[in-house]
Formats: C-alpha cells, structure tokens, sequence
C-alpha cells in the first residue's frame, strides 16, 4: 500500500510541474486530476479520522504521514477547476462563485497545514482537536460546490 502511495504521490507531483495547459488538453483531463487529487486526499484523510474517532488504533507514524499527503494533496486539486473544465461531481457554482469557492479551498489548505502540525506531536488528542476543523472545511466546500 504504501508503494502504490508513494508511486501515486509521485505521479501527481510530476504532472503538477507542467503548464496546466499541457496538463488538461481536454476538460476531462481536468476532471480527472481533480477528482484523482481529492480522491488520495480522501483516502489518507479517512485514515486520521478513523484514529481521531477510535475506530482505528492511533499510530503516530502513520498519523504524521497520511497528514503530510493530506496537506500536500489539498493544493493540487484547485487547477482543475479552471474555465472550460465543468462536470464531474462540481456543481456549476464553482465556476459561478470563484470567490467563494477559491476562499474554501485557502481553508481547507490552511486547516490540513494544521493537521500535519498537530499529527506530527505524535499526540491522538492534538490530532483529534485538529481533525473537526478539518473536517469541516472539507464540508464547507462539498455542502456548497459538489454534486450528492
């Protein structure tokens, strides 16, 4: 699992270097990226809520490191959402309410910086207090700009 992260984080890091207009010939590309980037975010995002909520034993190693790709993976997926690039699971809001929707995701960065902070003290009651703020620009933004 960690090979098929490690592989996946570095696949994304390489296409986040190119020019978006190389990276998203066509708007499906877009889509993709974005959903791919908030997938992974997800996925290690899950992992910590899990520990934060008792559903899963704390382990501060892993802790730190599904924080880490949080935080790296919640400033990929805002070059998705350029012009021309409608679907997937965003309402058209996005591209309707870019102020709003670009000050969502500056939170949803700044309280996974948070996160990592608070993971990396290797204390479950620091990564608990972090979590629910988290947790809640993630929902900001979904209550607003993604489709159920």
């Amino acid at each position: 699992m960690k090979a098929f992260s490690a592989l996946a984080l570095a696949a994304v890091l390489a296409s986040a270097a190119l020019p978006a207009a190389a990276q998203f010939a066509k708007p499906e590309d877009a889509i993709k990226y974005r959903q791919s980037a908030l997938s992974v975010m997800g996925t290690h995002f899950g992992r910590l809520g899990a520990m934060a909520n008792g559903k899963m034993a704390f382990d501060a190693k892993l802790a730190q490191e599904s924080a880490e790709i949080v935080a790296l993976m919640s400033k990929l997926p805002w070059a998705g959402f350029g012009a021309g690039t409608e679907g997937g699971k965003a309402k058209p809001e996005v591209w309707q309410e870019q102020a709003k929707f670009n000050d969502l995701a500056g939170k949803a960065e700044a309280e996974a910086a948070k996160l990592t902070a608070a993971a990396k003290s290797g204390n479950l009651d620091s990564l608990k207090t972090a979590f629910g703020p988290a947790a809640n620009s993630c929902k900001s933004c979904h209550d607003s700009f993604r489709k159920r």
